[in-house]
């Protein structure tokens, strides 16, 4: 959320007085400084806005407010010592009939110290909100690689609410809390409107609950739903959340199921092929790469759990394929730095690559073990299967290529949404940025104001910027969060 009007008036260095009472506790989404009699064409509403009075009379005084109070402004800013040595009687008397708040800005405080000081607040919110998204993001995934029960029952207990995880005919798969399950026939007539709609979603206010439902999948048919219901409104942190949700379920009911893979990879050996490997895993492995030499080959042939693991010696490191139930056990055997893939059931050279990049990391930071799902955005790429994943970017972001609007996007989508700081990124003006998105929603047919649609958007701008086999290295998101003035 952003800082509250009474927050801003609280720092006492800017010596802020209200004149109009006791401060409501409205959002200050920006500071506007203008001097116009009619500054309302160029607020969104929720500006602190901040005037010497120039263009000020006893006449205009009460329409100056009313155009304020319209446009929805958190408040105004009167610097007293400038042009008006106090707050003109007319505008303090339209300010209190109108209920406009007003704020008395003393000679010695500049109008750029409230500006710089609204923004490091906003900064300071924006980072917790990403932090949070972020932390909530990780345990996602680590709960969606035990499978859509488990990610359903955390994100339930991150929103404080219930979860519902329906399939395609609004059957109830999962409920968290089990009461929850009983909402699901409430829910048939929004999905209903929720099945023609490709990356929809639709929101609901019934007493003491609000509720989220967005649709799964990314074809004509939907391959379920999954439904939210908390105590309050969502904010805004909490509908990344929800969307990150819904892309990893996404992602789950578009991959070939593990099992398929595993299936293939026991067939493929039986028929002679592949060329090399000595054997095809028995359910997930995670891949080990250790820089630690022939002592890690010592260290394992010393431990029964070491002993079931092979190695393979490789220019500069070490690559040990380990059960997914021992890995914890092995890494304590071995010397570091070690870098530890992701669970996987087939592709185990894609798994080698990760442990390598995990390696990497752990070298240049000095650790004894990194995970990869722990380097900034692998936990949601690596769930996807390559083939596939590069087809649905391809596809997504096709007709923003075609019109040169894929940087602008990526940008937004950095920004989380922020168009102002995405503009600032991009080096445009806020309004170049509003038209370019304008023609990216209607070239893409969907909504990139929907946390779910960030998130498509995301995931595909990652697998976009690898163009090999391989996807999730680190940087794949080219933009980095946007700096806040």
């Amino acid at each position: 959320m952003p800082p509250t009007l009474a927050a801003v008036a609280a720092l006492r260095q800017l010596g802020l007085r209200s004149r109009t009472g006791p401060l409501p506790d409205a959002p200050v989404v920006w500071v506007a400084v203008s001097e116009l009699e009619d500054p309302t064409p160029f607020l969104e509403g929720g500006e602190l806005v901040l005037t010497t009075g120039m263009r000020l009379t006893s006449a205009n005084a009460a329409a100056y407010v009313a155009r304020l109070v319209g446009r929805g402004v958190a408040g105004l800013g009167f610097a007293v010592g400038v042009i008006h040595e106090t707050i003109p009687p007319e505008l303090l008397a339209a300010a209190r009939d109108q209920g406009l708040v007003l704020l008395e800005v003393p000679r010695p405080t500049p109008f750029i110290a409230i500006g710089k000081a609204v923004s490091r607040m906003l900064a300071a919110e924006w980072y917790e909100d990403v932090t949070r998204a972020y932390q909530a993001q990780r345990e996602l995934t680590r709960a969606a690689l035990t499978g859509p029960g488990a990610l359903v029952t955390r994100l339930a207990r991150l929103l404080g609410g219930w979860a519902l995880l329906l399939d395609a005919s609004g059957a109830v798969r999962h409920a968290e809390p089990a009461g929850a399950r009983s909402r699901a026939a409430a829910l048939a007539p929004e999905l209903a409107r929720l099945r023609p709609r490709p990356a929809a979603s639709v929101s609901l206010a019934v007493p003491d609950d609000h509720i989220a439902v967005q649709r799964i999948g990314l074809g004509g048919r939907p391959r379920g739903f999954l439904a939210v219901g908390t105590d309050a409104p969502l904010p805004h942190a909490a509908h990344t959340i929800v969307g990150a949700a819904v892309a990893l379920l996404t992602l789950q009911s578009e991959t070939p199921r593990t099992g398929r893979e595993l299936r293939a990879s026991l067939a493929a050996l039986l028929l002679g092929r592949p060329d090399e490997g000595p054997s095809v895993p028995r359910g997930p492995v995670r891949v080990l790469a250790c820089a630690g030499g022939t002592a890690v080959l010592d260290a394992l042939e010393s431990d029964p759990a070491g002993a079931r693991c092979p190695a393979l010696p490789l220019d500069g490191h070490c690559a040990v394929i380990v059960p997914d139930e021992l890995a914890g056990a092995v890494e304590a055997l071995l010397p570091g730095p070690i870098g530890v893939s992701a669970p996987a059931t087939g592709d185990l050279a894609a798994a080698l690559r990760q442990a390598e990049q995990a390696l990497a990391a752990a070298a240049q930071t000095e650790q004894d073990v990194l995970h990869y799902t722990d380097l900034p955005g692998q936990g949601v790429l690596g769930l996807l299967e390559p083939g596939l994943a590069h087809a649905f970017a391809d596809t997504l972001l096709a007709p923003l290529r075609e019109e040169d609007l894929v940087e602008t996007v990526r940008a937004y989508v950095a920004a989380n949404g922020h168009g102002e700081a995405a503009a600032r990124a991009l080096g445009v003006h806020r309004h170049t940025l509003r038209a370019r998105m304008r023609k990216a929603a209607e070239l893409l047919g969907r909504d990139p104001d929907d946390p779910a649609v960030r998130a498509e958007l995301w995931i595909a701008l990652a697998v976009m910027s690898s163009r090999s086999g391989q996807i999730g290295h680190r940087g794949d998101s080219k933009s980095g969060p946007p700096r806040l003035a």
